[in-house]
């Protein structure tokens, strides 16, 4: 028996071995698989996608367009069959050359096709290729409808996008180049490793899929993110009250009281000391309170928007002039914090209350007339179907708003992630926005209600008002002075629905900042990064496009802009106050116990 056979059964052996061990491993993964799906927990069909009806309708004005015009219908029809068909000759001429190449490719640049072989390989540059014209022909058929209510047409846009997105070849390893490739060079390892990343996310959701966006292993509160050192002063069954310690000798003397939102943890302005919004106020000399929000399971079912207004912020309020002894507050409220911020600023008004000095709202809407990428589901059977999964859960789910978020941006936030973590095996990053982002909360089935069907849907508040607690509150009536920051390319709460409904404001002092990038990184957007420029006008009587048109554009983050408009209003520098030096008790350190609490747990 010579060396070389000796090497190559052992190779055998080695190899065989692998395979025993991962067919092992298959079968372990199998189990697991069928006992999470075994114990699924199910949700509302109604919420996985629109009624046929909406496709029916769709049908319908596209054949009665067809039956009056079908010049134009045939028109779309060749065209999509011209593309077709020279794409097919163009392929069968390159392969009848002898060489194993490509046709000539005149498709758009995709980010997901960035692997070589979908422009040199004649296979993947023909599946790429027939469907980016079957994707087009899909878009253009339904631009094409015009005789359907326009909000119908809205929604079969985005759905027929998301079954577009769907279809993508880089989704199903038979036409994906790289996680073939991967499959090859691991000897079948990443599919192993893909395999139990999906197993993994769905026993973290109940059996839901959700990706995992990001490594949770990375991440533990208190210790590499929410680290800004403070303490909770104040617990009742809504919400923490944490207190910063201060990092300067003296601090401006009113006190500045965060409202975060409440379908997020509060821990977005404190993720880390680089870019902790927490952490620069404080260093700017302000007495700093955060609001930390309960994470709601089913005994909260009959929370309302009211119990939110009365024992979150105006019990908050009440202990941030107790524990500082000042009679006013300066107070920010962000995304549906700042929507509820302006109805309890109502309600103060009414009640004679000067406790709030000025508010700050960070991309909030009030005025919900346009609503944009959410409007598919803001329709009455995605309601509907919402309202009757809060009854038999007592809560809306997290997975459920998260799902929806997601599916916005459906490439980046659901099928890239989906390839790379189940195709590739790829562990998902340590990336502090991401784990954020995937820790949701759960929201009371009353108050979800309330939410969608009176502000969302009616648009009550800035529409004729919204009856809370006794009382019709207006926007008119919000007159404290105002600073209202709003992000450029949000897609969650619009710039200018935001710029509409602080126009619709009572306050005569109104400052509107429009900065650059998105919900999140336009806000969370420190000067020390150097990133996204900012827009200011201060004629806030012009329509949002006119705004924009005469706006100033200042390079750099807008936290200094705020900071010198929230200086004006928060009085002369005293000494530093420190958590529990009035003998206010301290229940624990922050973060606190509220935000460790998992969604649907």
């Amino acid at each position: 028996m010579t060396t070389k056979t000796t090497e190559h059964d052992a190779a055998s052996e080695a190899s065989m071995a692998r395979m025993a061990e991962n067919l092992k491993k298959v079968e372990e993964l199998t189990e697991r698989l069928a006992k999470v799906m075994s114990h699924r927990q199910t949700h509302q069909q109604s919420l996985d996608g629109p009624n046929q009806e909406l496709f029916a309708k769709a049908g319908q004005a596209y054949f009665a367009e067809a039956l009056t015009n079908p010049a134009k219908l045939m028109e779309h029809q060749m065209g999509y069959w011209t593309k077709t068909v020279t794409h097919f000759v163009e392929a069968q001429q390159a392969l009848a050359k002898g060489k194993l190449s490509a046709p000539e490719d005149r498709t758009g640049k995709d980010r997901r096709f960035t692997n070589p072989l979908w422009e040199t390989h004649p296979y993947f540059n023909y599946v790429k290729q027939q469907y980016l014209i079957n994707a087009e022909a899909v878009s253009q058929a339904v631009e094409d409808v015009t005789d359907m209510d326009p909000r119908e047409k809205q929604r079969l846009a985005y759905f027929s996008r998301q079954i577009i997105d769907m279809m993508s070849p880089t989704n199903f390893l038979a036409t994906n180049p790289d996680a073939l490739q991967r499959a090859v060079d691991t000897e079948g390892e990443s599919l192993i490793k893909g395999l139990e990343n999906l197993i993994n996310d769905l026993e973290s959701n109940d059996g839901e899929l959700i990706v995992k966006l990001a490594d949770e292993k990375a991440f533990k509160l208190g210790e590499n993110i929410a680290t800004t050192p403070g303490k909770v002063v104040f617990r009742n069954r809504m919400f923490e009250l944490i207190q910063y310690a201060p990092t300067t000798e003296k601090v401006h003397k009113t006190p500045l009281l965060i409202f975060p939102p409440w379908i997020n943890k509060f821990y977005i302005l404190d993720l880390k000391a680089q870019n902790s919004l927490v952490k620069w106020v404080t260093d700017q000399g302000y007495t700093l309170f955060m609001v930390s929000w309960v994470n709601p399971d089913a005994t909260y079912r009959d929370v309302g928007m009211g119990d939110y207004v009365e024992d979150g912020y105006l019990a908050a309020i009440k202990e941030v002039k107790a524990i500082t002894g000042e009679k006013q507050i300066n107070a920010v409220g962000y995304c549906i914090a700042g929507t509820t911020l302006s109805l309890t600023l109502s309600l103060l008004k009414q009640k004679g209350d000067k406790s709030v000095k000025s508010a700050t709202f960070f991309t909030a809407l009030t005025d919900f007339s346009d609503q944009g990428e959410f409007q598919p589901f803001l329709t009455d059977d995605f309601i509907d179907g919402i309202e009757a999964e809060t009854e038999d859960k007592g809560i809306l789910p997290s997975i459920i708003m998260a799902r929806t978020f997601s599916f916005l941006r459906s490439n980046d936030l659901v099928y890239g992630p989906a390839v790379k973590s189940y195709m590739m095996g790829e562990t998902p990053p340590a990336f502090d926005l991401l784990y954020w982002n995937g820790d949701g909360a759960n929201l009371p089935a009353k108050m979800a209600m309330e939410y969608l069907r009176g502000l969302c849907q009616g648009n009550q508040l800035a529409e004729g008002g919204y009856d809370l607690l006794g009382h019709h509150l207006v926007l008119d009536e919000v007159d404290v002075p105002i600073c209202a920051i709003a992000c450029e390319t949000d897609h969650i709460a619009p710039w200018k629905d935001s710029f509409r409904g602080v126009q619709k404001m009572g306050s005569k002092d109104k400052t509107f900042i429009m900065t650059q990038s998105g919900h999140i990184a336009g806000i969370v957007n420190p000067p020390s990064k150097g990133k996204y420029g900012h827009y200011t006008n201060d004629d806030l009587t012009l329509d949002y496009k006119a705004w924009l048109e005469g706006a100033e554009f200042t390079e750099g983050s807008w936290w200094p802009r705020w900071e010198k408009w929230l200086k004006k209003r928060s009085g002369s520098m005293i000494p530093a106050r420190h958590p529990g030096d009035n003998g206010h008790a301290v229940l624990s350190d922050a973060p606190g116990a509220y935000v460790e609490k998992k969604a649907n747990r």
